[in-house]
């Protein structure tokens, strides 16, 4: 029987231990705080919910942000608050607001509130005066401080700040800072509509980031490419079409996303995962898929390593980034499904 070189196996377990760990911060992650927003009022005031309550506050910044890619409420933080280093990348922090809102509004205890309004605060201070949000704040000086719709960042900054306008969980702030809350998401939509890239005279869609001065598409990590993005689009047209009284150009912001998607699927490719590895196949019968970049100059899919380099078979990316990023996806979909439920509830 054949075996591996001990280099292969090594770097093959690597690749898995790389993969288990990525997976198990984002569960752990996706599993914390919003697991408890359902409690009852009850449970807040129980020693379990206290607890869960103290973990969460000891994991907030100086700033008051929270770190990503870590379930903040199972293990207290024994770290000072000046070495925690918080985002709003991946989800972070707006879990954890949500959650110490739906706490104050059960227990009343003022540490939960003044927790609220030191992360709510921050979040005000980090938008950029065009409206635009970085990854973290203070921005710093590498790509964090671009304009963030990369993993939905910016639209889900929007989405709380309109729920802190007008939900009644938040009755417990003043009227002028929830005025301050629907003023900030609007200026994030004119944001949005700054950002939509034009080609050749016609709006596309959007770079999972932009320059915060110019609005032109941005590169991040190396294989994060400038280009047009079939996944942070998405979000971001799914938010437009969430807007109540659109404007005319947030419809027409929305109409042109909408066509950019259905002349960009990908067709007759299906990704298989069997054996421990992703890879494309070709499938005449698979239902379309969309890329994650498109090529801002060609307007063609494109996939790429950690060098940087374009490549336009997604099999040629080495198995490290094939497996560890998410290239296709049915974001389209449901980009689609969001239109026609759009298209049958605006006013003509």
């Amino acid at each position: 029987m054949s075996t591996l070189p001990c280099r292969t196996v090594l770097a093959l377990l690597k690749l898995a231990s790389c993969l288990s760990l990525a997976l198990a911060s984002h569960n752990a992650a996706a599993a914390g705080p919003s697991n408890y927003l359902k409690r009852p009022p009850d449970w807040f005031k129980s020693d379990e919910g206290r607890k869960v309550l103290a973990n969460v506050l000891s994991w907030q910044s100086a700033h008051g942000d929270w770190p990503k890619n870590m379930d903040t409420t199972s293990k207290f933080n024994e770290l000072e608050r000046s070495k925690i280093s918080g985002t709003f990348d991946n989800g972070a922090t707006l879990g954890e607001l949500r959650l110490l809102a739906r706490a104050y509004n059960a227990d009343a205890d003022s540490q939960y509130k003044t927790a609220f309004l030191l992360g709510l605060n921050h979040v005000l201070e980090a938008q950029y005066p065009n409206g635009g949000w970085p990854q973290t704040f203070p921005p710093g000086k590498g790509y964090p401080r671009h304009i963030t719709f990369n993993d939905n960042t910016m639209a889900g900054l929007m989405a709380f700040l309109r729920e802190v306008s007008g939900k009644n969980d938040y009755a417990f702030l003043d009227q002028g800072l929830r005025v301050r809350c629907r003023a900030s998401f609007d200026r994030g939509i004119e944001c949005i509509l700054k950002c939509q890239v034009r080609i050749d005279g016609k709006l596309t869609v959007w770079c999972a980031q932009h320059d915060e001065i110019t609005f032109a598409p941005c590169s991040a990590r190396s294989y994060e490419l400038a280009s047009l993005s079939g996944a942070e689009s998405a979000g971001i047209l799914k938010l437009l079409m969430s807007v109540e009284n659109p404007t005319p150009e947030v419809r027409q912001a929305i109409e042109s996303g909408a066509v950019w998607f259905r002349t960009h699927q990908v067709t007759g490719l299906r990704l298989d995962r069997s054996h421990g590895d992703r890879v494309a196949v070709a499938d005449p019968n698979a239902p379309p898929l969309w890329a994650r970049f498109y090529d801002l100059e060609t307007g063609k899919p494109f996939y790429c390593d950690r060098d940087g380099i374009k490549k336009s078979d997604y099999n040629q990316v080495g198995r490290e980034r094939r497996n560890g990023y998410s290239w296709l996806g049915s974001w389209g979909e449901e980009v689609e499904d969001a239109y026609r439920r759009w298209i049958a509830t605006v006013k003509p």
